[in-house]
């Protein structure tokens, strides 16, 4: 394929609140703006796709509960509307994030073409098909199955790609291609914003998350429990899920007036240029989106030393580091900060700058525009 031919691609993520949705949906923009053609198949507009009018078309996958299944099937729709589109549009790559359901559906639909109207399969991975459903005997060999069949594989990490690999034992290469962030403009003021969460002199602790348990939010309440003074800071959380299950916990700590909770924030600018700090107590991370979300706005983070995430964050450079679990070495780190703010303004600035050297759209999509003209040919 000549290398200035622009593509067809289609992609498909979690439509949800999550670091694989943002990343396809940006993905997406920039390939746009290369000159790509780009549809997103999935059940629903991806959170962070611009809405209205826009160059990228979206292909909604409907779901029928039918009685004859116990459970809504949603894998043999998509593999349907994938092919539908691949042989409407004439899609050179489908991208899929995941290989459970997504890449098993690009399988099958690929099956329900002719062999020279298939697309190629691009297949990244961003840590639960490894780290949790790869170790189940229910998932593990359909997830092989999957990246064998899959013309090319990425994963967001260099620990993601190393431990892919042992657990299913892939003789054949997996690209390690980083996330990036772009940001947008914010929507309204610092100060609108301020004003919105209730903030006065405060330092504000970031955190955004789909609040599932491996993220640990009763390590992240424990740890900002215990800094002082009490008065120093506001925890402002992005919650991708329903944040109620923690008030308890919230009650039970005294943390009512320090915690602002905002629930499916899409425009997390306007929240990011406020934040001060970011904090991620997260038991396993195979990037950590959110570290570099901060990155980009100057703003250091404290988190736990697991995954990827030292591949993101420079220890004591761009942020602190503290064991997986340390709610004593995670307070400490945090505390430092909140009470440092030239260092805690140096530290921004250092990671500011790593994020636009090295994770930046610049740098990484074209290595997927690459990337997609070798599997093209």
């Amino acid at each position: 394929m000549p290398s200035g031919k622009p593509l067809k691609i289609g992609i498909t993520c979690h439509p949800t609140v999550g670091g694989s949705g943002v990343l396809a949906s940006a993905l997406g923009e920039e390939l746009v703006r290369h000159g790509h053609e780009v549809h997103f198949i999935s059940y629903q507009r991806p959170f962070r796709l611009p809405a209205g009018e826009s160059p990228i078309r979206f292909h909604r996958v409907g779901i029928t509960d039918y009685g004859l299944f116990k459970y809504p099937d949603y894998t043999l729709p998509l593999s349907v509307k994938m092919a539908e589109v691949s042989r409407d549009f004439h899609l050179d790559v489908l991208h899929v994030h995941y290989a459970v359901p997504h890449a098993t559906a690009a399988i099958l639909a690929r099956s329900m073409l002719p062999p020279d109207a298939r697309p190629r399969l691009v297949t990244t991975l961003h840590g639960t098909d490894t780290t949790l459903l790869g170790r189940d005997a229910d998932y593990g060999p359909a997830i092989r199955h999957a990246l064998d069949c899959s013309d090319a594989i990425t994963a967001v990490s260099s620990y993601l790609r190393r431990e892919t690999l042992g657990l299913f034992a892939i003789d054949r290469p997996i690209e390690m291609i980083h996330n990036f962030f772009s940001p947008r403009p914010a929507g309204r003021s610092p100060q609108q914003v301020r004003h919105e969460l209730g903030l006065h002199d405060e330092v504000v602790v970031l955190h955004c998350s789909n609040l599932r348990p491996v993220k640990r939010i009763d390590l992240l309440l424990e740890t900002v429990a215990h800094v002082q003074p009490r008065d120093s800071f506001k925890l402002v959380i992005l919650a991708g899920e329903d944040f109620s299950p923690f008030q308890y916990e919230v009650r039970r700590l005294g943390l009512m007036d320090r915690i602002v909770v905002r629930h499916n924030v899409s425009e997390i600018e306007d929240y990011l240029q406020v934040a001060d700090l970011a904090l991620y107590t997260s038991d396993m991370e195979s990037f950590c989106l959110g570290i570099l979300e901060s990155m980009c706005f100057g703003c250091p983070s404290v988190s736990t030393r697991v995954g990827g995430i030292p591949e993101v964050v420079e220890d004591n450079v761009t942020g602190l580091l503290a064991p997986p679990g340390d709610a004593e070495a995670l307070t400490q780190a945090l505390q430092s900060l909140i009470q440092d703010s030239a260092r805690r303004r140096e530290m921004g600035q250092a990671a500011q700058i790593r994020a636009g050297r090295h994770f930046s759209a610049d740098v990484i999509v074209p290595m997927y525009e690459s990337l997609y003209r070798r599997v093209c040919g």
